[in-house]
């Protein structure tokens, strides 16, 4: 049998970070791209089923018209049977379009049950979120027939260490290989997990970067297993583009201007989003968001000032104006507390960009 695994795509969700120059509107139709990419791979390739883990939209912002867009893809696979555990994002509410929307016959839709579907020699066994947090695993109620394949969907925090995490249905790995499943399709974690020969643990990531913390290649995961049970894995590029950091020393750069105009004539990828990380020694004192306002590449979206304090403090501190009484009043902390020296250094930094 031959499968699709993905998962977080969270259709309609804001893309706060990319209100600049409507390119949040602009990552919601790539989004949209991705997904018609993922159907016409199940039409071109016979995919017998699509297993969607979760966070697949934003309850609170999804739109019925993405909803319908989504099931009218769903109709142009027919014969795919297309198996839905829903996740933290878009839990299956009473109020929710898992259950308010006349879904396509292929479709089938796990709650917060554990419920077993029966596909000749296959076994699919699902459960979701029913609320925007699950603190109770149920895997213990699983019983797997090792006759048939076996296959299990859900939305997890594997191996959760933070307290935070523990509130997204905490699953370890140990007890998911005693159930002696022959594949695991996760969601939840945006970073796909290795393809390594023989996983049968698997989270797909999700098909498109949602930011700067999802750097990195996006896409999906397709699997066939074999009637000897044995699994062939790949993952599969979706995304066109991708979140990169890059880094620019500005240590031999004196003020704004040469700065903006160092940052507008350097090459940078169209088909990229860009947070520049400026390190260094600072020269001049650097208000970020007004150098962004003057940067010409529509596609560098953050910048984030990681530099280091190039000023002669203990001259500015002789100076009879704000600057100086403020900076001077750092030091002093400085010299009582030389362990918090960074930290007060920091504060420097930022005090003297708000006297600007």
């Amino acid at each position: 049998m031959k499968f699709v695994h993905i998962a977080d795509m969270h259709f309609d969700i804001p893309f706060t970070l990319l209100q600049k120059n409507d390119l949040g509107e602009q990552r919601r139709l790539e989004q949209r791209n991705v997904f018609k990419k993922i159907i016409q791979y199940i039409k071109e390739n016979d995919i017998e089923y699509l297993f969607i883990c979760g966070d697949f939209y934003e309850h609170e912002y999804v739109k019925q018209s993405t909803i319908e867009f989504i099931n009218n893809q769903f109709k142009e696979i027919p014969d795919t049977k297309i198996y839905i555990v829903p996740g933290n994002h878009d839990p299956i509410t009473l109020n929710s379009y898992y259950n308010m929307f006349k879904w396509n016959d292929n479709v089938f839709i796990f709650d917060e049950n554990i419920k077993k579907m029966e596909n000749d020699n296959i076994n699919i066994y699902g459960y979701g979120f029913n609320n925007f947090y699950l603190s109770e695993n149920k895997i213990s109620e699983i019983n797997v027939d090792k006759e048939k394949i076996n296959i299990l969907l859900t939305h997890t925090s594997l191996d959760a260490s933070q307290i935070e995490e523990k509130n997204y249905n905490p699953l370890s790995t140990k007890e998911l290989e005693e159930l002696g499943m022959d594949y695991i399709a996760l969601g939840h974690i945006h970073k796909p997990s290795e393809v390594k020969e023989n996983s049968r643990i698997m989270y797909c990531g999700s098909p498109i970067s949602l930011g700067f913390d999802e750097l990195g290649e996006h896409g999906m995961i397709v699997g066939e297993i074999l009637n000897n049970k044995k699994i062939n894995l790949e993952f599969v590029k979706l995304d066109e583009k991708e979140f990169v950091e890059e880094k620019i020393d500005i240590s031999q750069i004196n003020t704004k201007e040469e700065l903006i105009e160092f940052i507008n004539l350097k090459e940078f990828k169209e088909t990229n989003y860009y947070k520049i990380n400026l390190i260094g020694n600072k020269n001049f004192q650097l208000n970020t968001y007004d150098i962004l306002k003057y940067i010409t590449h529509i596609n560098i979206i953050k910048i984030k000032d990681n530099t280091s304090i190039n000023i002669p403090l203990d001259k500015l501190a002789c100076e009879n104006n704000l600057k100086g009484i403020f900076v001077k009043n750092m030091l002093k902390k400085i010299n009582e507390q030389p362990q918090n020296e960074e930290k007060y250094l920091q504060v420097i930094q930022i005090g003297l960009e708000a006297l600007e």
